[in-house]
């Protein structure tokens, strides 16, 4: 990003997210929304959910319409799960990542979105390793065209924290007396602080988060949330646990981040220490797994496991929010 752009980018995300009639223009953050709303999407990504063997839902709501999903930041889940559910609803669907973009010869981003919307792109799909970005974009886009967040620096992550969300309304519908431990690395993590905003605003009974001293967050970031640097105590008779990766490609220096061995033995999700969770509990996990670091692999094939009901749920999660702000879009 530009020097003269970076200012504008530390303004507060939520207050863009919705128009003068409190309906869903941009998606940025689940910081700000309703707990009516959130309930609302959820609702319709279960309209989008097909038994397996099933042909998968499919709509024309965004027939004519194009999205574009600009990612300048490597992903397989989310990239491939927004491609197949704009095409689901009927969208043309332009794939637009680092390698193939003009911003690598210096292009700046709004030159790079202006040249979007000259070719009629009506959704734009943004993950961008810097913070502030897909706000940025939303604040200087035309009034037709919509911004959804697919992945932000390690501020925010909100379709996956509302399909995470979704995942564990389906096994332990009960939010008031539920605890939730998120294990791993808290600190640099988009999925920790967007599964914690939409848990909180849904009203879990409790957050844990656990993590290594060195990838505890501060505790500003998590307003409510228990912060925990001992496993067996962040997971005693806890109902959900999910395992997050390190993000190394944010941490700039290593020092007291521990090795494997080291890291597995005292925070690794593994058949042992789940032991300390409840015998019900389910097993998450965001994706791209690292077995044998944070995750035993036996344990996320289990069946205790939901990681891959996780994928599923993230298709039509995307389905429901794009449907959403394209029939908002529609009705201007």
């Amino acid at each position: 990003m530009n020097p003269s752009e970076t200012t504008e980018i530390l303004e507060d995300d939520a207050t863009l997210q919705l128009d003068a009639n409190d309906n869903l223009r941009h998606l940025l953050t689940l910081k700000g929304l309703s707990s009516t709303l959130l309930t609302e999407i959820l609702d319709d990504a279960e309209y989008y959910l097909t038994a397996p063997g099933e042909l998968p839902a499919r709509t024309q709501s965004l027939a004519g319409r194009t999205v574009g999903n600009l990612f300048f930041e490597p992903s397989t889940r989310t990239r491939a799960s927004f491609d197949l559910a704009g095409r689901r609803l009927g969208a043309d669907v332009l794939n637009l990542d680092v390698n193939t973009s003009s911003r690598k010869k210096g292009e700046s981003i709004l030159d790079t979105i202006y040249t979007l919307e000259a070719m009629q792109i009506d959704l734009m799909v943004v993950r961008d390793a810097s913070a502030g970005v897909p706000a940025f974009i939303a604040r200087h886009v035309k009034d037709h065209v919509c911004v959804l967040n697919a992945g932000e620096s390690d501020l925010s992550h909100p379709t996956q924290g509302l399909l995470d969300i979704l995942t564990i309304r389906q096994h332990k519908p009960d939010f008031a007396n539920l605890t939730v431990a998120i294990v791993g690395d808290i600190q640099h993590s988009r999925v920790a602080m967007s599964a914690s905003q939409g848990l909180q605003t849904l009203g879990i009974g409790e957050l844990r988060l656990i993590s290594p001293p060195a990838f505890a967050p501060d505790a500003d970031r998590f307003p409510g949330a228990m912060i925990v640097d001992n496993l067996a105590d962040g997971l005693k008779d806890a109902d959900v646990v999910m395992a997050l990766r390190i993000q190394r490609e944010r941490i700039g220096n290593l020092d007291g981040v521990p090795g494997i061995d080291e890291y597995f033995a005292h925070y690794g999700v593994s058949h042992a220490s789940m032991q300390h969770a409840k015998p019900d509990a389910i097993v998450m996990h965001p994706g791209p797994m690292n077995r044998g670091i944070e995750i035993e692999g036996t344990l996320a094939d289990g069946p205790s496991s939901v990681i891959t009901e996780q994928v599923t749920n993230g298709v039509a999660v995307r389905m429901a929010v794009l449907d959403r702000v394209g029939k908002i879009m529609a009705a201007r």
